[in-house]
C-alpha cells in the first residue's frame, strides 16, 4: 500500500493543478465574453473569447498557481527518486550483487 501512496499523491496534485488552470480559462472566457457584451458587441464569438482567455491564462496561471505547481513537481521528484532506487536494486540483483538496503 505504501507503493501506491506517492503515485496517488502525484495524481491528486496533477489533477488539482490542471483543474485550477482549466477553471481559470473558463472564468477568463466568461469575463471577456461579458465585457464584450457590456461594450455593445452583441456578435462577439465565444471562440474568440476562449482563445483570448487561453493566451491570458498561460502566464497568469503560472504566476497564480505557483504553489500548486511546486507541489506537483515535488510529487514527481519523490516518484522519480523511488524509481531510481528500484532500478538500482534491480540492476544489482541482475549482476548477482547484494542490493543496497534502503
Amino acid at each position: 500500500m505504501s507503493d501506491s501512496r506517492p503515485r496517488a499523491r502525484l495524481v491528486g496534485d496533477l489533477v488539482l493543478y490542471v483543474l485550477a488552470r482549466l477553471l481559470l480559462v473558463v472564468v477568463l472566457t466568461a469575463v471577456i465574453y461579458g465585457v464584450g457584451h457590456l461594450l455593445g458587441v452583441r456578435d462577439f464569438p465565444i471562440v474568440v473569447a476562449l482563445l483570448f482567455a487561453m493566451v491570458i491564462a498561460l502566464p497568469l496561471g503560472i504566476w497564480m498557481f505557483a504553489p500548486l505547481r511546486r507541489r506537483a513537481t515535488a510529487s514527481i521528484a519523490v516518484l522519480d527518486e523511488r524509481r531510481r532506487k528500484d532500478r538500482q536494486q534491480l540492476q544489482a540483483r541482475l549482476r548477482g550483487e547484494e542490493p543496497p538496503t534502503p
